[in-house]
């Protein structure tokens, strides 16, 4: 009997350590999408309806990221911002989701692309309202992906800064309209420019990033120092400038729904 006693007790510790070294191994982090803007690019599609929830190919573009994301196991809810405008819409869609992870809509207050409070303003009020204290993903919903997260977050495990998405862009009239960066050889973002005229490399970056619990607060505070907050990649921009960034390589494609006519090609492309 002791001896069964015993062995329960090595499988029951060893379990226990079995355990802890998984949970040591994640890197718990919250899902936050930036979908409160007006597309009024996409008119008369958006006009009383958001563009992260148009469908394409049978699933809509912020299903088909969420698609994704929910199974990566580091992610233990998804925080959506919107505007006042849609919060209703996207409460309805919430309640049909069958999502593994929670979800929380956040409704900005905001009731038109004039009084719009901005990329990096949604994404303060994001980490307040769902007390994030944890690593955040912060995702732009207006892209379809063709290649999961995982690996962006695995990249983040290994490099323990905040990270960005890089690809490489050879086309200078459109690495004037992007922010763009310039790395070293262990993929350490050195500089960060937005929309240059003189780009200092060939690495753009798209709207994906990851951002360490320890730059909460440098993000917490970042309009106190001249920080934009219009699109997403001004905090990344302003955070290059006060902490440790690196970048990942995308390894495939990404499809940004910013016109008609990229609608267009997206259905085009993903058509059942």
């Amino acid at each position: 009997m002791s001896i069964i006693i015993a062995t329960f007790a090595i499988h029951k510790q060893h379990g226990s350590r079995t355990l802890a070294a998984t949970m040591a191994k994640m890197q718990i982090m919250k899902n936050i999408v930036i979908a409160a803007g007006y597309a009024t690019r996409l008119y008369p599609l958006t006009e009383n309806f958001p563009k992260p929830l148009l469908n394409i190919g049978g699933r809509s573009i912020l299903e088909r990221m969420l698609d994704d994301i929910d199974n990566i196991d580091d992610i233990d809810e998804h925080v959506i911002v919107t505007n006042h405008k849609f919060a209703a819409i996207f409460e309805e869609w919430k309640a049909k989701s069958t999502y593994k992870k929670p979800i929380r809509i956040i409704d900005d207050g905001s009731t038109s692309n004039d009084t719009r409070l901005g990329a990096v303003k949604d994404l303060l009020l994001a980490i307040e309202e769902s007390a994030a204290d944890d690593h955040i993903m912060v995702v732009a919903a207006d892209n379809i992906l063709d290649f999961s997260f995982q690996g962006f977050v695995d990249f983040f495990k290994e490099k323990q800064t905040s990270v960005i998405m890089c690809y490489h862009e050879p086309e200078l009239k459109r690495l004037q309209r992007t922010g763009v960066i310039k790395v070293n050889d262990d993929m350490l973002v050195l500089e960060m420019q937005e929309k240059p005229e003189r780009p200092v490399s060939e690495w753009a970056v798209p709207p994906f990033y990851i951002y360490h619990r320890s730059d909460l607060p440098l993000i917490k505070d970042c309009m106190n120092h001249g920080c934009g907050f219009d699109a997403p990649g001004n905090l990344a921009h302003y955070l290059t400038t006060v902490t440790k960034i690196h970048a990942w390589q995308m390894p495939g494609h990404r499809y940004d729904i910013g016109s008609l006519d990229s609608y267009k090609e997206a259905q085009e492309r993903f058509r059942i």
